[in-house]
Order: structure tokens, then sequence, then C-alpha cells
């Protein structure tokens, strides 16, 4: 594979480790989406990775009229570290080099993230996986994702998810739902389409980096993203 991008954000969603328990992890899956990954890496491309919570803990959604916004965002911060920290260990095991940043200070999870060190770890070829979300309540990890492309200077983000790519509307809900090929920001937007949040959206947006939305399901599509074929739905 001779890849089209020379740094990117891999963004996989939480519920998309779980696999079909829903919850927990799914390792079979993790371990072929991370000996993906690695040759992903082994091809020259320079990979952050930032993994939501949602098979354990989906913030305010999971916390609504239960827990406080600020704790149950916190709570999903937390899920992201345990997520994290199970992918860079199967990372590991599959001979990667591999490292968690932290957005928050939490003692022998990983070290405080700094960009300029995060770019350092990459250009040596160390996959960085990105713990914590942004570190802040309110903002979501898919708007982390964004944040941390920016940061790095990422080419592209690459947006892991247990959906093949953008619909009109969900397919699950509606059979007539049409997937596109390619989306600007701004349709995203004015649809108010489930890609990624607003937020997140409206930052990769402002930044110029594109988004390309794909199944994690067949976990070899990240090699073929970044090799420049057209699948999913790329946003730009």
């Amino acid at each position: 594979m001779k890849p089209v991008y020379h740094r990117v954000v891999i963004k996989i969603s939480g519920e998309a480790l779980a696999g079909e328990k829903k919850t927990g992890f799914d390792f079979d899956l993790i371990s072929t989406v991370c000996g993906t990954v690695k040759k992903a890496a082994e091809s020259g491309v320079q990979i952050g990775i930032v993994i939501g919570g949602g098979n354990f803990w989906r913030g305010v959604k999971d916390g609504a009229g239960k827990v406080e916004r600020v704790s149950a965002d916190r709570m999903g911060m937390l899920a992201t570290c345990m997520n994290c920290l199970a992918v860079c260990d199967v990372l590991r095991q599959l001979g990667a080099k591999a490292r968690v940043m932290t957005a928050v200070d939490i003692m022998g999870v990983g070290e405080r993230y700094d960009t300029r060190r995060a770019i350092e770890y990459m250009e040596a070829g160390e996959i960085v996986l990105f713990a914590g979300g942004s570190g802040a309540p309110f903002f979501s990890t898919d708007t982390a994702a964004a944040l941390r492309a920016a940061e790095i200077h990422a080419d592209a983000i690459l947006l892991a998810k247990n959906i093949d790519g953008v619909y009109s509307a969900d397919p699950r809900k509606d059979p007539d739902a049409v997937k596109f090929d390619r989306i600007s920001y701004d349709e995203v937007l004015a649809r108010r389409l489930a890609v990624m949040d607003s937020t997140a959206t409206s930052l990769a947006m402002d930044n110029d980096i594109p988004v390309v939305v794909f199944a994690l399901a067949e976990p070899e599509n990240i090699l073929r993203v970044l090799g420049g074929e057209a699948i999913g739905t790329t946003v730009g």
C-alpha cells in the first residue's frame, strides 16, 4: 500500500470495539483492528488514535437525570482511558510501538498530553493514543479527535464507526435513507446529520481537515482509506 496521507487521527467509537457484545471488549475484533493499524504504521503513516467510551459509559446520555452533566462527562473520560489502555496493550503485544497520552493527569495510565511530544513520538514511528477526550466536560470525543487532528497538523480524520458512511437519515430506521459518497461540512451542519457533533464538524471545517467515515466491522477498511480507495463517505 502506498499511503495518500502522511499523518492521521483515527477516531474509533467505543461501541465498535465491543462488537456484537454491545458492551465491554471484543478482543478478537480489537486484535484484528490493531493488526491493521500496525500495518498502516509500518507503511510510514503517522497515527494518532482517539477512542470513544460508549462501550462502558456515554457521558450525559447514560447519566441524564441521574448524574450531573460534568460528573457524567468525566466518567466518560475515564471510559476512554480504559479503552486506550486495552488497545495500546494489544498493539504492543503485536510488536507495535504505542503509548497513551492523557488529557487529564492519571498516574500510571499515561503521560500528560503535550502537542510537541506527541508529534515527536509519531515522527519516531510510535502510535499515540489520546485518552481522556479533550480533558473538559461538555465536549465529545469527536471534538477531541478534531482538536488533536488540528493540533498535530493531521491530513485527515478517519472516523471508524459501526455504520459504513454518512446517510440522509438513520438507515436502521429509514429504508429510504441515501448514502453519500462525498458531502460538504456545510451540508452536514445544515442537515444536522449525525456524523460528528456540530462542534467537531465546525472545528474540522475551520481547519480544513477532511473526515472519512467508514465501517470498522471490516478493519482492512483502514488500509483502504489510507491507500486512497473511495469507500465510506468523505466530508470536506
